[in-house]
């Protein structure tokens, strides 16, 4: 079984992915830690890396093609990422959405920054990616026409998440 998760900075995807992995026992991949990994292997910060990303598409293609390369290798798995859905097959294809201010305030107590200072960076950085998404790949990242569950993080915790995507998975 595939199961995508995908969500903006701050949605929960990776706990939410984390938990499920733990409770399905299916391991887990990490598209942030594919693209922390490249920056970290190209000696720059989260957001030079994003700008860098920008202006060369093989970053993004680099990130898609790990990930749906990982998918078709492997009978059971949870991909998490943005647009980890677009490039699986997956049986079921969840996207996490919660208010931009509880978003900022998990990254804040997550990488203990100001708000102000995480509310600035997440804006940068999810501009850039949206436009590297609809340059490169023609997605625009606000339609959410292609999954198949949409769940509001700030209405349940990471356990109630995990067993309302566990209940969907019976169904299918």
């Amino acid at each position: 079984m595939i199961i995508t998760i995908g969500g903006l900075a701050g949605t929960g995807t990776t706990t939410t992915a984390d938990t499920l992995s733990k409770k399905l026992n299916i391991p887990f991949i990490s598209a942030g830690d594919i693209f922390r990994q490249m920056a970290k292997e190209s000696k720059m910060s989260i957001l030079d890396f994003g700008e860098f990303a920008e202006n060369n598409i093989d970053v993004d293609i680099e990130i898609d093609s790990r990930q749906k390369k990982l998918a078709e290798n492997s009978e059971n798995l949870i991909l998490e990422g943005r647009l980890s859905a677009y490039f699986t097959e997956a049986n079921l294809k969840v996207w996490m959405i919660t208010p931009f201010d509880v978003r900022v305030q998990r990254i804040c107590e997550r990488e203990s920054k100001s708000f102000d200072s995480a509310s600035e960076e997440v804006k940068i950085r999810e501009g850039s990616e949206a436009k590297r998404y609809l340059e490169i790949h023609k997605i625009d990242i606000n339609n959410l026409n292609i999954y198949d569950l949409i769940l509001n993080t700030n209405s349940f915790n990471p356990v109630s998440i995990t067993e309302i995507i566990s209940s969907t998975l019976k169904v299918i």
